[in-house]
């Protein structure tokens, strides 16, 4: 029995199908995005980024890719399976390690940056042009990191300061909170690995961030300053007549006379002794006095022979 054209057509439809519809599923999970706050080199880049993409650091990044970043949402990489330091060259972090976003990783200090405080509150958004699960993973440079030299792995943390899986979409765009570390100045790089969960792909970005710098303090003369709060210290101690008599009192003076010492004319104390006779005046006291007591005898005896 002959069958017409409309059962033909459905025959092929029941057919063909199945076999697009795994196709068909996939394409929705391929996820896309980047960080528009802090906003990242290659969001500041790109025909959407407004006057920053008209810096100079955007302009040589352009240059250096050869195209502009139209497809900002789409730098990523396959099968990494959380071995980013091992897939993901040392200075090319920001590219990603992919030939197309190669002026990303270019040495600059004057990219598109955000200000932020230590020890912050940082809201994060990543915009997600489709949407998908995974996990965000947050570092940021080491302290002291320069970025006259070109971003390594070495100038990263080993553990991220900040982790968040499958956080909300809300209006095309996931919003998430994280602290940001308190030991940091100056201008430093907020890397951010977004590995997918439904799909194989990893995608990777820098968002330039700038810290207040720490200010220097004058070194202060802490000795002198010790000094002084202790002279404080012990007069703010002292009853109040005994403060007055030692502003009084004169630094040095006369020794105070000992005793058995006699002054001299000008007041000053003749030296004396304080215990027993020692040295070589005191036999000279002895025999003098002994010649006084012989001398008083004798006159006595005398008087009494005259009178017999």
């Amino acid at each position: 029995m002959s069958r017409g054209p409309a059962h033909r057509t459905a025959l092929a439809t029941a057919l063909v199908t199945p076999l697009l519809l795994p196709l068909w599923t996939a394409g929705p999970a391929r996820a896309h995005g980047a960080p528009t706050d802090p906003v990242s080199r290659v969001v500041a880049c790109s025909p959407q980024g407004g006057d920053r993409a008209g810096s100079a650091a955007c302009r040589a990044a352009v240059a250096a890719n050869g195209a502009p970043f139209t497809a900002w949402d789409n730098l990523r990489v396959a099968n990494v399976n959380g071995r980013d330091r091992d897939v993901v060259p040392d200075g090319k972090l920001c590219s990603g390690g992919l030939p197309a976003y190669r002026g990303l990783d270019l040495v600059r200090a004057d990219w598109p940056s955000t200000r932020v405080a230590p020890g912050a509150t940082l809201t994060m958004r990543y915009v997600s042009t489709i949407p998908h699960t995974g996990t965000f993973r947050m570092y940021l440079t080491k302290p002291g990191y320069d970025p006259s030299g070109p971003l390594s792995w070495s100038d990263l943390p080993g553990k991220p300061f900040a982790q968040v899986t499958d956080p909300a979409l809300t209006d095309g765009a996931y919003r998430f909170e994280t602290t940001l570390p308190s030991d940091r100045a100056g201008r430093h790089v907020l890397y951010t690995v977004w590995q997918n969960s439904s799909t194989p792909d990893t995608y990777y970005s820098c968002s330039d961030v700038v810290f207040p710098e720490t200010e220097k303090k004058e070194p202060q003369p802490a000795q002198e300053k010790e000094k002084e709060g202790e002279r404080r210290k012990r007069e703010g101690a002292m009853p109040e007549r005994r403060r007055e008599a030692a502003k009084k009192e004169p630094a040095a003076g006369p020794a105070a006379p000992t005793p058995g010492s006699r002054p001299r004319g000008d007041g000053t104390p003749l030296a004396g002794t304080s215990g027993p006779a020692s040295g070589p005046s005191a036999p000279m006291l002895a025999g003098g006095a002994a010649a006084v007591l012989l001398l008083t005898g004798g006159a006595a005896l005398a008087v009494r022979l005259r009178r017999r």
